[in-house]
């Protein structure tokens, strides 16, 4: 996961921090506040491999983790353990050659 979020921060940065400031900003409303910039970021990590991987490999997690994120919006840290799952996934992932 440290491969992937190192891919992602090097040719996301801008992107990655728009949304967290926006999220940060938006506690109560950050999902459709922020929607855009998700987009962007989303769309800029898709074009890296190993973020593609990861995707395809941790698709169910990353699911359960953005499902409990939509219905803790006020209470974000209730999501810590899927969370950890998703990065759990992650973390085993290698990039297919």
């Amino acid at each position: 996961m440290q491969a992937a979020l190192e891919i992602t921060a090097r040719y996301c940065r801008s992107e990655m921090e728009q949304y967290g400031r926006c999220v940060a900003a938006s506690p109560a409303s950050w999902q459709r506040d922020c929607h855009r910039l998700r987009l962007s970021m989303s769309r800029c990590a898709a074009a890296h491999p190993i973020v593609q991987q990861i995707r395809q490999d941790c698709a169910e997690p990353f699911a359960a983790f953005e499902q409990c994120l939509k219905e803790n919006q006020a209470s974000v840290t209730n999501c810590t353990d899927h969370v950890n799952q998703f990065l759990l996934c992650a973390d085993q992932v290698k990039l297919s050659t």
